[in-house]
């Protein structure tokens, strides 16, 4: 096995800069005794938020921002992501913890967060070809990423007052609606298959779950792993589409990154649930129900939606690269994971299961 290194940042991409100046001057008012910045660094990882790592003498921080050129506030709510870190941090030890939120769009054109670094390792799919992982290693790091789900499903959203963030009645609906809206005012290309798949969704709705705290992007590349254990997830990450509601829509989320080794080219090259080891779809919805005795007999609905919100969030991102708002590159191969993904969707409906 070769040697894990922690996750590291690098060179801001072009256009993505940050004013050294204007931000020091900021967080040296609003926090005491905080040291001048040193260096700025961008995390490469991810297609929504910007991650940047801010470097002082003596401590490391991480800062998060919108995209340049977004205007989906809902996507991009740096105050909320900042709230679930706090209400958090007190009951579940696995996020970093928040330092400062900045809602003056002043500083930076648009609101922001930062917390401390947690330093560990990120899985990404570009890397897995790379990758030897022991077979052991990998199922029991599995088994942990879904375990760890279930323990975030397991928190008591009242006590915790995680059920400020979201209204759970009617959740599943609304989220449905929602998806299928910004699909088609985003949409872009015609693609038979999102019809038939928003279709199939708003006929064939699930029976209700007790509602509970969602991540809504739970995947290995976000989740920080300990160098010296791989199996151990030190902190979880990403928690903008975090709310409360069906916990089934949390594990769909999950399913529909979990590519196994005959899925598509695309999708294997997000995630790293193929590699040898890891649990299929169908283990990771039966672990999943054994540790949280949910009912998953509708777990269909819940993936072929997690398929659906996956395609809308690249097809928002993909939109904005076709308009001229954003040069990054890598967006304008989205449209090969979009029809990808919609061919996934319709497939396992036809075949009535994962």
């Amino acid at each position: 096995m070769s040697e894990i290194k922690a996750d590291q940042a690098t060179h801001i991409r072009h256009g993505e800069e940050l004013d050294t100046y204007v931000l020091n001057q900021y967080l040296q008012s609003q926090i005491t005794d905080f040291e001048e910045i040193t260096e700025i660094k961008q995390f490469s990882g991810g297609y929504s938020n910007l991650t940047y790592l801010i470097s002082t003498a003596s401590k490391e921080y991480v800062l998060r921002r919108p995209p340049f050129g977004a205007n989906i506030k809902s996507a991009h709510d740096m105050g909320r992501e900042y709230k679930v870190l706090s209400l958090l941090k007190p009951h579940y030890p696995k996020v970093p913890q928040p330092v400062i939120f900045c809602e003056d769009e002043s500083v930076m054109n648009c609101q922001f967060y930062m917390m401390e670094r947690v330093n560990g390792v990120i899985f990404r799919g570009k890397d897995a070809s790379k990758m030897d992982i022991p077979r052991d290693k990998m199922r029991q790091l599995s088994e942990n990423l879904i375990d760890n789900l279930a323990d975030l499903h397991l928190l008591d959203i009242e006590k915790t007052g995680l059920v400020s963030l979201g209204k759970p009645e009617g959740y599943v609906l609304r989220q449905v609606e929602g998806w299928i809206g910004r699909y088609e005012k985003s949409q872009t290309d015609d693609i038979p298959a999102m019809v038939e798949t928003a279709a199939w969704l708003r006929a064939n709705m699930p029976r209700p779950q007790a509602s509970a705290f969602l991540h809504n992007d739970y995947k290995y590349d976000n989740v920080l792993l300990n160098p010296d254990n791989i199996t151990e997830i030190m902190g979880v990450l990403d928690w903008e589409m975090a709310t409360v509601g069906d916990p089934l829509m949390d594990l769909g989320a999950a399913l529909a990154y979990w590519c196994e080794e005959e899925d598509g080219q695309f999708l294997k090259s997000f995630n790293i649930t193929w590699l040898s080891g890891n649990l299929t779809r169908k283990e990771v919805v039966e672990r999943y129900a054994q540790k949280t005795g949910r009912d998953v007999s509708d777990i269909l609905f819940y993936y072929v939606f997690g398929l659906y919100k996956n395609i809308v969030i690249m097809q928002q991102i993909y939109a904005r690269w076709k308009a001229g708002l954003t040069k990054d590159p890598r967006f304008g191969g989205l449209i090969y994971g979009i029809q990808e993904l919609s061919k996934m969707a319709v497939g396992a409906i036809g075949r009535g299961s994962l």
